[in-house]
């Protein structure tokens, strides 16, 4: 692979990975519902699922940290996994290691030297640690800068919906996606690894959830619109299992894209936990805007 190829792919591959990484922690308004009683041992089996939600809505995100374990398959484009620790209490913080386990991405991350990449999550951008043979095509800089400000720049009405999200993050979007849905049912009581829960169930319509869950001017969301059409995205499946302290323990998103089934499944657990991450050093980073335009100069 040409050197400025791989460049172009790790940069590209680099963004999407970690920002599909990080919705396992999910996104969304970091408010919660007006109207939400009750919380704690057994609050949401007393009421009705829509009750229930908005009750585990609010103690999820009242929680501020968890420990987050997921995983995530498209198609034959990419399969991956997530695991670490993200904190929501003053914008989006903490630290993720994700590993490419297949697809052609995975194939293509070899070529820039790791299958493993280090995510980090500050208020106003997130930081990817590259492979050496990305470094050696980058001045020998090992990470990436995405300022959320430059998201809009990458994908158009997708990455300004990203920004948004990326900047008003909680746990709870999951919840919030079946709130916003108005399709919602109690499947049961299951347990998850150990935990007694209940599983609520219920179909999403993408583009309409952004509508109703972003601060995107008109023309984003129009751009958003043509973009997920463009992918074949039109609604998924969200699962939520909540314990009976009405937190988020699991959650299952599964839809349909132009290049194949996409599956995530996301585990939290230790709410409250530390979370720490720091900006990688200014000598060792490259910043994703910059390296945009060097490459736009390069044929």
């Amino acid at each position: 692979m040409k050197s400025t190829t791989l460049r172009r792919a790790g940069l590209t591959i680099a963004a999407v990975t970690v920002l599909s990484a990080v919705t396992s922690c999910s996104s969304g308004d970091s408010g919660g519902s007006e109207g939400s009683k009750g919380s704690g041992k057994n609050g949401a089996a007393r009421f009705s699922p829509l009750a229930a939600l908005r009750s585990a809505e609010k103690s999820t995100d009242a929680a501020d940290s968890a420990k987050v374990e997921s995983s995530t398959t498209m198609g034959s484009v990419m399969s991956m996994t997530a695991d670490g620790a993200l904190g929501w209490g003053d914008g989006l913080t903490g630290t993720l290691t994700i590993t490419y386990t297949g697809g052609t991405m995975a194939e293509t991350m070899r070529q820039t030297g790791s299958t493993s990449m280090e995510a980090r999550y500050l208020p106003d951008a997130y930081y990817a640690k590259m492979g050496d043979a990305f470094a050696a095509q980058a001045g020998g800089k090992h990470w990436i800068k995405y300022a959320y400000d430059d998201l809009e720049t990458l994908a158009g009405g997708s990455g300004a919906y990203l920004k948004d999200q990326m900047q008003n993050t909680t746990p709870n979007q999951s919840v919030k996606l079946l709130l916003a849905s108005g399709d919602v049912r109690k499947v049961g009581e299951e347990k998850v690894r150990g935990q007694q829960t209940t599983h609520y169930s219920g179909t999403v319509d993408v583009a309409d959830l952004a509508s109703k869950n972003s601060n995107l001017s008109q023309k984003q969301l129009d751009d958003l619109k043509k973009q997920l059409d463009q992918a074949g995205v039109t609604t998924e499946t969200v699962d939520i299992w909540v314990n009976d302290d009405d937190l988020l323990v699991k959650k299952v998103e599964k839809g349909e894209t132009t290049a194949g089934a996409f599956t995530q499944t996301a585990y939290y657990s230790d709410y409250g936990t530390p979370v720490s991450a720091e900006e990688p050093p200014a000598s060792d980073t490259a910043d994703f805007a910059e390296l945009v335009q060097q490459q736009g100069g390069t044929s």
